[in-house]
Parts: structure tokens; C-alpha cells; sequence
């Protein structure tokens, strides 16, 4: 990391000028992922292009952006996967991106999540400045981009894009905007079921503000309008996609839950991941891969800890523990737990904050690497199993 030089004093130009080094630090990290997977895939036969647009969920959101909703699988055991566990912010904006270039459904949504993805390392960079300072923004933002499954963030996926729309809406509540929090955080609720944590972080943000201000000022019992507001349109997106797909289903309020049945997915608190953990311990070559989950696991109840005891704002902390709970607690796709914990983004402000007390060149030293790993694991990911 270089001297992270001045900013001009207007606002626009200061927030932009703010946040280059860390916007120019991300797409170098993205850039060398996508040159290695390109030498990878070169090497292997297959195509980068396919992997990152036309594997897994990026082919369902493409389907969902061509077909609309109603395509299903029935498998051999009796299991449905329909495409309405898919939210439909990405692929809406990926049949827009269709209608209004010359690209493909899919090369929409890959352009999506590219400048999705971009929008979310500023929005990273934006909430770890506000609540510390510029380094420990550049250096959160870094290390967003080399966790080692951050080729996802260069894939049609809709996490990228949900992680900017989750980091703009805490920003939001951070500098006290309502009305912006509340609108982006039902854009989120609209791209992936996890949007209930924006949701929660702005009604637990709202209702300490509202208590604060009650003791304050306790003649005043009515909420500020902008904030009532902002409570009121936060939980749309998600709660009006949800009764939409019991309707449709004719379940009624409840209709999404048995759609993510089909795929054999729900929320036991996280008995069957440690289930799948102790079936590791079976062998000695999976008992290491057991040991590594169990390590992994701790690393991010540890993270979570000491974002508590370092006092995180209260909406981070809400955010937080939400995502880390879902993507912990799921009952299906052991695999994808380490992409769904990638929105979960201030469990890495502890480390951010540790990464910018280090001199510069070292803390370049340890980036670089961290980042020529995490792209040769991508590359060999993606190759590989994959994001399920």
C-alpha cells in the first residue's frame, strides 16, 4: 500500500478521490484473478467465459431473465428445484442489460456483477472510513477482495451485487439517511433472501435512535417522518417478492419456505453443517478437512467477538450476526458457505483495523500474497466443484 495521498475539500470529488486507492487496489486483486483463471482454464481446456456466466445459479438467473419464473427440475428422488428460490433484482436487471445493449442475458448479468462489484468495495470502503478512518477502508476493502472465494465476486452471481446494496444501506443508517437506507435495503431484500439482515439492521438502528432520542427529549414520542419512513420501506422488497411466491404457489404466506424445501434448504441452527463436520471425522485424510472447518468456524465466531468488543455500531453488528447465522445455520450446500458469508463483509474491519497499524510495504507484501493464493484457488475452484 502507497501513501494514500489528499483529497480536494468538495464533497462528490473528495468521496471519490477518498475512496481511489481502495477502488484501484480491488480491481488490480480482480484483475489478477481473471488473468489466472484465463492461464488456468487455458491450460485445463474449459472455458473462463462459461465458468464465471453459464455454471450453476448463473445459468438459473439467466433462465429466470429470458423464461421469467415457473422452470423447474424434478430429480430422480422426488426433489423440485424451482427457479423461484431465486430472487429477481439480478435478473431483471440482467434482461434490462439484454434489452438495452447488444449483450446476452448472461454477459448482462456478468456486467452486472462487475460494476455491482465495484459499487460494493466503495461501499465497504465507505462504512469502514465512517465508523474509523481512509486506511482501515482501503485495507478492508483489500481484503474483501482476496478472501478466497472472491472470484465469486467476478461471477453472474447476485452476491456482489447484494453486498453493494447491503454496504450503501448501512452507510446510510451510519450517517443518520433513513429514507436511502430504507429503499436500498429493499433493493437487497429483492436480490437474496438474506436482505431480512439489511432489514434488521435498519429497524435495530432505527429503534435506538428513536430511544435515544426519547430520552432526550422526552416530550417528543413520534418518530422523525424520514425515519418512519425509512422503517416502512425497508422490509418491501423482500416481504412483497415472499407473498408473491405463495400466491403464486398458492401456499399462501409460507409458499417460499416449502420452494426452498424442494432444494432441500432450510435453517436448523446449524445441526446438520455439524453433523457434516463430525462425517469428516471418519478418516484421517477428512479429518483434516474437519479440523479446517472447525478452525474456520471459530475464526468467524472470534471475528464476530472481537467486532463486538471493539463496539461496531449497532446496525454492523445486527447485519453481522444475521448473515453469519444463516449461512451457518443452513441445512443444505455445505459447500457454499464460505460465498454466503462473503456479504458479511464487517467481519473484517478487526483485521482491516490490524492491517492498517502495519507499515505500508509490509501490509503490500501481505496483500500480494494473500492475493496471488486466493486467485490461484479460484482458479482452481471454478475448475474444480465449483460454487454449488
Amino acid at each position: 500500500m502507497t501513501d494514500l495521498g489528499t483529497c480536494p475539500t468538495p464533497p462528490r470529488t473528495g468521496a471519490v478521490c477518498r475512496a481511489a486507492p481502495a477502488l484501484a487496489g480491488y480491481a488490480a486483486v480482480r484483475a489478477v484473478g481473471l488473468v489466472t483463471l484465463a492461464l488456468w482454464s487455458a491450460a485445463r481446456g474449459t472455458s473462463p467465459h462459461t465458468l464465471l456466466t453459464a455454471r450453476w445459479d448463473s445459468l438459473w438467473y439467466t433462465r429466470v431473465a429470458e423464461l421469467g419464473y415457473g422452470y423447474e427440475v424434478r430429480l430422480p428422488n422426488g426433489d423440485v428445484h424451482s427457479n423461484l428460490a431465486f430472487f429477481p433484482l439480478l435478473p431483471w436487471l440482467e434482461r434490462a442489460g439484454a434489452a438495452l445493449t447488444p449483450l446476452s442475458y448472461a454477459d448482462a448479468g456478468l456486467l452486472v456483477a462487475t460494476l455491482a462489484s465495484l459499487a460494493a468495495a466503495w461501499g465497504i470502503f465507505a462504512v469502514a472510513e465512517h465508523v474509523y478512518d481512509r486506511r482501515v477502508g482501503v485495507c478492508a476493502v483489500l481484503l474483501w477482495a482476496v478472501l478466497p472465494v472472491g472470484i465469486v465476486q467476478s461471477m453472474a452471481y447476485s452476491e456482489s451485487l447484494f453486498t453493494a446494496l447491503a454496504a450503501w444501506s448501512l452507510y446510510a443508517v451510519l450517517a443518520g439517511r433513513w429514507v436511502t437506507a430504507g429503499v436500498l435495503a429493499s433493493l437487497a431484500g429483492l436480490t437474496r433472501p438474506v436482505g431480512a439482515a439489511v432489514v434488521a439492521a435498519v429497524w435495530a438502528a432505527a429503534l435506538a435512535s428513536h430511544i435515544r432520542d426519547r430520552r432526550a427529549h422526552p416530550a417528543s414520542g413520534v418518530p422523525p417522518f424520514r425515519r418512519a419512513i425509512g422503517m416502512l420501506v425497508a422490509p418491501l422488497g423482500a416481504a412483497g417478492y415472499v407473498l408473491w411466491v405463495g400466491h403464486r404457489t398458492g401456499k399462501g404466506p409460507f409458499g417460499y419456505l416449502d420452494v426452498q424445501a424442494g432444494w432441500r434448504n432450510g435453517f436448523d441452527g446449524g445441526y446438520a453443517f455439524a453433523r457434516f463436520i463430525a462425517g469428516k471425522f471418519t478418516s484421517f485424510p477428512s479429518a483434516l478437512a474437519g479440523v479446517g472447518l472447525i478452525v474456520g468456524v471459530a475464526l468467524i465466531v472470534w471475528l464476530y467477538v472481537v467486532g463486538v468488543r471493539q463496539r461496531q455500531p449497532l446496525p454492523l453488528l445486527v447485519y453481522t450476526g444475521l448473515v453469519t447465522a444463516l449461512a451457518l445455520g443452513a441445512t443444505s450446500y455445505f459447500g457454499s458457505k464460505p460465498r454466503l458469508l462473503l456479504p458479511a463483509f464487517p467481519l473484517l474491519l478487526p483485521l482491516a483495523r490490524a492491517l492498517a497499524r502495519v507499515r505500508p510495504s509490509r501490509s503490500a507484501v501481505i496483500l500480494g500474497g494473500v492475493a496471488a493464493v486466493s486467485a490461484l484457488y479460484g482458479a482452481f475452484w471454478l475448475n474444480g466443484s465449483g460454487p454449488p
